[in-house]
Protein backbone atom coordinates (compact mmCIF):
# COMPACT_ATOMS: atom_id res chain seq x y z
CA UNK A 1 0.00 0.00 0.00
CA UNK A 2 1.65 3.48 -1.21
CA UNK A 3 0.98 5.74 1.37
CA UNK A 4 2.27 7.04 4.95
CA UNK A 5 0.11 4.00 6.60
CA UNK A 6 1.51 5.89 10.48
CA UNK A 7 -0.36 9.37 8.95
CA UNK A 8 -3.93 7.96 7.50
CA UNK A 9 -4.01 6.11 10.89
CA UNK A 10 -3.73 9.00 12.65
CA UNK A 11 -6.12 11.11 10.61
CA UNK A 12 -8.67 8.49 10.74
CA UNK A 13 -8.50 8.12 13.80
CA UNK A 14 -9.15 11.52 15.01
CA UNK A 15 -11.75 11.89 12.36
CA UNK A 16 -13.64 8.85 14.30
CA UNK A 17 -13.04 10.62 17.47
CA UNK A 18 -14.89 13.73 16.06
CA UNK A 19 -18.01 11.88 13.97
CA UNK A 20 -18.48 9.28 16.85
CA UNK A 21 -22.23 8.92 17.35
CA UNK A 22 -23.49 8.92 20.57
CA UNK A 23 -27.07 9.93 21.78
CA UNK A 24 -26.98 13.15 23.90
CA UNK A 25 -29.09 13.47 27.48
CA UNK A 26 -32.33 14.77 27.08
CA UNK A 27 -33.38 18.58 28.02
CA UNK A 28 -34.84 18.86 31.08
CA UNK A 29 -38.27 18.36 31.37
CA UNK A 30 -38.23 16.28 27.80
CA UNK A 31 -38.11 12.68 27.09
CA UNK A 32 -37.25 12.53 23.24
CA UNK A 33 -38.68 9.45 21.93
CA UNK A 34 -36.70 7.59 18.83
CA UNK A 35 -32.97 7.84 17.24
CA UNK A 36 -31.36 11.35 17.98
CA UNK A 37 -27.91 10.60 17.15
CA UNK A 38 -24.97 13.34 17.08
CA UNK A 39 -21.21 13.61 16.37
CA UNK A 40 -18.76 14.54 19.11
CA UNK A 41 -17.09 16.86 17.15
CA UNK A 42 -18.67 20.11 15.36
CA UNK A 43 -20.13 20.43 11.82
CA UNK A 44 -17.32 22.94 10.85
CA UNK A 45 -14.46 20.14 12.28
CA UNK A 46 -15.77 17.14 10.75
CA UNK A 47 -16.42 18.47 7.09
CA UNK A 48 -12.31 19.74 7.04
CA UNK A 49 -11.47 16.49 8.13
CA UNK A 50 -13.77 14.98 6.11
CA UNK A 51 -11.81 16.78 2.88
CA UNK A 52 -8.62 14.76 3.62
CA UNK A 53 -10.21 11.44 4.63
CA UNK A 54 -12.11 11.16 1.23
CA UNK A 55 -8.70 10.87 -0.01
CA UNK A 56 -7.43 8.25 1.91
CA UNK A 57 -10.67 6.40 1.54
CA UNK A 58 -10.17 6.44 -2.02
CA UNK A 59 -6.65 5.08 -2.20
CA UNK A 60 -7.62 2.31 0.55
CA UNK A 61 -11.16 1.18 -0.48
CA UNK A 62 -11.50 2.07 -3.96
CA UNK A 63 -15.76 2.49 -4.94
CA UNK A 64 -15.90 2.69 -1.37
CA UNK A 65 -18.96 5.36 -2.07
CA UNK A 66 -20.77 2.53 -4.03
CA UNK A 67 -20.01 0.03 -1.68
CA UNK A 68 -20.40 0.90 2.00
CA UNK A 69 -23.94 1.61 2.89
CA UNK A 70 -24.97 5.45 3.64
CA UNK A 71 -27.81 6.14 5.63
CA UNK A 72 -28.48 9.69 6.13
CA UNK A 73 -30.83 9.35 8.13
CA UNK A 74 -29.42 7.98 11.11
CA UNK A 75 -26.81 10.95 10.61
CA UNK A 76 -25.11 12.69 7.53
CA UNK A 77 -21.29 11.05 8.45
CA UNK A 78 -22.57 7.88 8.87
CA UNK A 79 -21.28 6.46 5.56
CA UNK A 80 -17.55 8.22 6.00
CA UNK A 81 -17.36 6.12 9.58
CA UNK A 82 -18.21 3.04 8.76
CA UNK A 83 -15.64 3.86 5.93
CA UNK A 84 -13.20 4.42 8.08
CA UNK A 85 -13.40 2.35 10.25
CA UNK A 86 -13.18 -0.57 7.07
CA UNK A 87 -9.80 1.40 5.65
CA UNK A 88 -8.19 1.29 9.24
CA UNK A 89 -8.51 -2.27 9.41
CA UNK A 90 -6.95 -2.61 6.23
CA UNK A 91 -4.14 -0.71 6.98
CA UNK A 92 -3.41 -2.08 10.36
CA UNK A 93 -3.56 -5.55 9.02
CA UNK A 94 -1.96 -5.31 5.30
CA UNK A 95 0.95 -7.15 6.61
CA UNK A 96 -1.22 -10.09 7.84
CA UNK A 97 -2.90 -9.85 4.48
CA UNK A 98 -0.07 -9.44 2.80
CA UNK A 99 1.71 -12.45 4.26
CA UNK A 100 -1.21 -14.78 4.16
CA UNK A 101 -2.42 -13.74 0.95
CA UNK A 102 0.34 -12.59 -1.42
CA UNK A 103 4.21 -12.19 -1.48
CA UNK A 104 5.71 -9.23 -0.71
CA UNK A 105 6.40 -8.43 -4.06
CA UNK A 106 6.50 -4.72 -5.56
CA UNK A 107 3.25 -3.47 -5.43
CA UNK A 108 2.22 -0.50 -8.24
CA UNK A 109 0.93 2.27 -7.56
CA UNK A 110 -1.49 4.13 -10.31
CA UNK A 111 -0.51 7.80 -8.99
CA UNK A 112 2.88 7.24 -10.08
CA UNK A 113 1.73 6.19 -13.21
CA UNK A 114 2.32 9.35 -16.01
CA UNK A 115 0.31 11.99 -15.48
CA UNK A 116 -1.52 12.22 -19.03
CA UNK A 117 -2.56 8.76 -17.97
CA UNK A 118 -3.59 9.07 -14.35
CA UNK A 119 -4.80 12.51 -14.44
CA UNK A 120 -7.09 11.35 -17.74
CA UNK A 121 -8.17 8.12 -15.43
CA UNK A 122 -7.99 9.33 -11.95
CA UNK A 123 -12.14 10.67 -11.34
CA UNK A 124 -13.49 7.32 -12.83
CA UNK A 125 -10.72 5.07 -11.45
CA UNK A 126 -11.48 6.16 -7.71
CA UNK A 127 -15.47 5.87 -8.52
CA UNK A 128 -14.90 2.08 -9.86
CA UNK A 129 -15.51 2.70 -13.22
CA UNK A 130 -11.99 0.93 -14.26
CA UNK A 131 -12.76 0.25 -18.03
CA UNK A 132 -13.99 3.72 -18.47
CA UNK A 133 -10.94 4.77 -17.09
CA UNK A 134 -8.91 3.05 -19.10
CA UNK A 135 -10.61 4.63 -22.23
CA UNK A 136 -10.32 8.03 -20.77
CA UNK A 137 -6.65 7.67 -20.17
CA UNK A 138 -5.90 6.38 -23.76
CA UNK A 139 -8.07 9.47 -25.11
CA UNK A 140 -6.03 11.83 -22.86
CA UNK A 141 -2.75 10.24 -24.35
CA UNK A 142 -3.66 10.45 -27.50
CA UNK A 143 -5.06 14.44 -27.04
CA UNK A 144 -1.49 14.86 -25.47
CA UNK A 145 0.40 13.38 -28.90
CA UNK A 146 -1.70 15.41 -31.07
CA UNK A 147 -1.00 18.66 -29.53
CA UNK A 148 2.92 17.67 -29.03
CA UNK A 149 3.24 17.19 -32.93
CA UNK A 150 0.43 20.14 -33.82
CA UNK A 151 -1.92 17.37 -35.71
CA UNK A 152 -5.30 16.97 -35.47
CA UNK A 153 -5.77 15.52 -38.54
CA UNK A 154 -4.69 11.80 -37.59
CA UNK A 155 -5.14 10.11 -33.89
CA UNK A 156 -4.50 7.15 -32.31
CA UNK A 157 -2.85 4.12 -34.09
CA UNK A 158 -2.31 6.10 -37.49
CA UNK A 159 -1.16 9.39 -35.03
CA UNK A 160 2.02 7.22 -33.55
CA UNK A 161 2.62 4.94 -36.65
CA UNK A 162 3.39 8.41 -38.68
CA UNK A 163 4.70 10.08 -35.63
CA UNK A 164 7.28 7.02 -34.92
CA UNK A 165 8.17 6.05 -38.24
CA UNK A 166 11.94 6.35 -39.22
CA UNK A 167 11.56 8.46 -42.27
CA UNK A 168 13.08 12.26 -42.39
CA UNK A 169 9.72 14.54 -41.74
CA UNK A 170 7.80 15.91 -44.30
CA UNK A 171 5.75 19.13 -44.57
CA UNK A 172 2.80 18.83 -42.27
CA UNK A 173 4.01 15.46 -40.69
CA UNK A 174 6.52 15.55 -37.77
CA UNK A 175 7.98 12.71 -36.36
CA UNK A 176 8.75 11.95 -32.62
CA UNK A 177 12.74 10.69 -32.08
CA UNK A 178 13.67 8.86 -29.07
CA UNK A 179 17.04 8.70 -29.71
CA UNK A 180 19.76 10.06 -32.52
CA UNK A 181 19.33 8.88 -36.21
CA UNK A 182 22.64 6.99 -36.70
CA UNK A 183 21.87 4.64 -39.06
CA UNK A 184 21.95 1.59 -36.05
CA UNK A 185 19.74 -0.94 -35.86
CA UNK A 186 19.17 0.31 -32.62
CA UNK A 187 17.56 3.72 -33.52
CA UNK A 188 15.23 0.91 -35.74
CA UNK A 189 14.42 -1.30 -33.59
CA UNK A 190 13.38 1.50 -30.71
CA UNK A 191 10.83 2.94 -33.12
CA UNK A 192 9.72 -0.04 -34.61
CA UNK A 193 9.06 -1.01 -30.98
CA UNK A 194 7.45 2.15 -30.30
CA UNK A 195 4.35 2.15 -33.53
CA UNK A 196 3.87 -1.77 -31.76
CA UNK A 197 3.38 -0.62 -28.28
CA UNK A 198 0.80 2.16 -29.77
CA UNK A 199 -1.14 -0.31 -31.76
CA UNK A 200 -0.73 -2.66 -29.10
CA UNK A 201 -2.70 -0.37 -26.74
CA UNK A 202 -5.25 1.11 -29.23
CA UNK A 203 -5.76 -1.77 -31.35
CA UNK A 204 -5.53 -4.09 -28.59
CA UNK A 205 -6.60 -2.42 -25.75
CA UNK A 206 -8.66 1.21 -26.44
CA UNK A 207 -10.90 -0.38 -29.28
CA UNK A 208 -12.03 -3.56 -27.31
CA UNK A 209 -13.08 -1.79 -24.24
CA UNK A 210 -14.90 1.20 -26.14
CA UNK A 211 -17.06 -1.89 -27.47
CA UNK A 212 -17.10 -4.58 -24.92
CA UNK A 213 -20.03 -4.45 -21.88
CA UNK A 214 -19.01 -5.08 -18.17
CA UNK A 215 -16.73 -3.79 -15.98
CA UNK A 216 -12.81 -5.22 -16.08
CA UNK A 217 -11.09 -6.48 -13.12
CA UNK A 218 -9.12 -3.76 -11.12
CA UNK A 219 -5.72 -5.40 -11.58
CA UNK A 220 -6.22 -5.95 -15.22
CA UNK A 221 -6.99 -2.17 -15.77
CA UNK A 222 -3.69 -0.90 -13.92
CA UNK A 223 -2.07 -3.59 -16.09
CA UNK A 224 -3.70 -1.80 -18.90
CA UNK A 225 -3.27 1.40 -17.73
CA UNK A 226 0.80 0.74 -16.83
CA UNK A 227 0.57 -0.09 -20.37
CA UNK A 228 0.06 3.64 -21.64
CA UNK A 229 2.20 4.71 -19.09
CA UNK A 230 5.00 3.54 -21.14
CA UNK A 231 3.45 4.67 -24.19
CA UNK A 232 2.89 8.31 -22.34
CA UNK A 233 6.65 8.52 -21.63
CA UNK A 234 7.98 8.16 -24.43
CA UNK A 235 6.13 10.41 -25.99
CA UNK A 236 6.77 12.85 -23.74
CA UNK A 237 9.93 12.43 -23.63
CA UNK A 238 10.49 12.01 -27.20
CA UNK A 239 11.97 15.46 -29.33
CA UNK A 240 9.97 16.79 -32.06
CA UNK A 241 11.30 16.47 -35.71
CA UNK A 242 10.14 19.17 -38.38
CA UNK A 243 10.54 20.93 -41.68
Amino acid sequence: MAIDTQWATEVLEHFLGLAELYRPPDPPGMTIIGPSLSNRGTQADITSEAAVVEQILDRTLPGWRQNVEHEPKVNRWYQHLEASRRALAVIRRQPEIDAALGDDAPRLSASSLHPWVWDGARSLWQSGHFREAVGAAARKLNAETQNKLGRQDISETDLFNQAFNTEAPKPGTPRLRLMKDEDSKTFSSVHRGARALAEACYAGIRNPISHLEGELPEALALEQLATFSVLARWVDGAEVLTI
